[in-house]
């Protein structure tokens, strides 16, 4: 769409594959992107709120990966909720399912989590599809 100014914001750990896969896709498509990194910039605290009630707390937090293993019973057994949910991911940023991307259009605020580009915008290199 000519005109459209959209920011495209991918949150996630730099050395993660899925990361790795939507940042070459995204710029296969001719699309540019921020990129916010978990390790050195944190959680942002304010957007969780958003995420959470885009997508819930169950697909935020990654109860397949790794990190989400390592944690004891008791502090699986805790989370439950969003409250628990954010808090958790501000102590353990790998635990979030990635990457996270959030973007703002006409249509408002969207947010995924995982490889999904079939959800994304479409950029300038997109094939149309019919």
């Amino acid at each position: 769409m000519r005109g459209m100014n959209t920011v495209i914001t991918v949150y996630g750990i730099p050395n993660c594959d899925t990361v790795k896969k939507s940042r070459a896709w995204f710029a296969e498509q001719g699309l540019d992107i921020q990129f916010h990194d978990f390790k050195k910039q944190g959680v942002p605290a304010d957007l969780l709120p958003g995420w959470l009630k885009a997508v819930g707390w169950q697909k935020l937090v990654n109860r397949q990966g790794t990190t989400w293993r390592k944690l004891d019973a008791a502090t699986q057994a805790s989370v439950q909720d969003d409250a628990s949910a954010s808090a958790l991911v501000q102590q353990q940023p790998s635990v979030i399912k990635r990457p996270v991307v959030q973007w703002q259009d006409a249509q408002g605020l969207h947010v995924t989590v995982g490889f999904v580009p079939d959800q994304w915008p479409a950029g300038p290199n997109r094939a149309s599809k019919g």
